[in-house]
């Protein structure tokens, strides 16, 4: 019965430890996730700066100085939009690393709840063990004729008597 409880107990702890798991892969996963967004935004950030750089570069050569204010706008324009990019993939870094700690907190709750749970059905089924092994060493002293004659609230003791006729 005991390799029978350790079994089940063997079982849980695995779940425990196959749920953890899939959760703190879950849990990378979206922090990947978000940071390849991080990284796409960042990226499409960088590409429209270069982009409107470009374009005033060409405008300034091609109009003269009035254009040269609006260049060094464009110029501003795109360095905002740069570093907004840069500060929103930051932001999606920082949200995906709390994410991912959120998970494996959560995932390091479970397995905890499941060695606890293991740990109350071994410390059961010791106890059992303990009073099914007390009864049979009782059931044994009195077939015997070995019981005490203290009287032990659990089982009535039987005093037997010999007598040859």
């Amino acid at each position: 019965m005991a390799s029978h409880e350790e079994s089940r107990t063997g079982q849980a702890t695995a779940r425990a430890q196959e749920e953890k798991d899939r959760m703190m892969e879950k849990a990378r996963e979206a922090g990947e996730g978000v940071k390849d967004k991080a990284q796409e935004a960042k990226d499409k950030g960088m590409e429209k700066a270069q982009a409107g750089q470009e374009r005033a570069r060409e405008s300034k050569d091609q109009t003269g100085s009035y254009l040269g204010e609006k260049t060094e706008a464009a110029k501003q324009k795109a360095h905002e939009t740069a570093e907004a990019a840069r500060q929103k993939a930051e932001e999606a870094k920082e949200t995906a690393r709390l994410k991912t700690a959120e998970a494996a907190e959560k995932a390091n709750e479970t397995g905890q709840a499941g060695k606890e749970k293991t740990a109350g059905i071994l410390q059961q089924t010791g106890e059992k063990l303990k009073e099914m092994a007390q009864g049979a060493a009782e059931t044994a002293k009195q077939t015997l004729g070995m019981a005490g004659t203290e009287e032990s609230g659990d089982a009535p003791t039987t005093t037997r008597t010999n007598t040859r006729e």
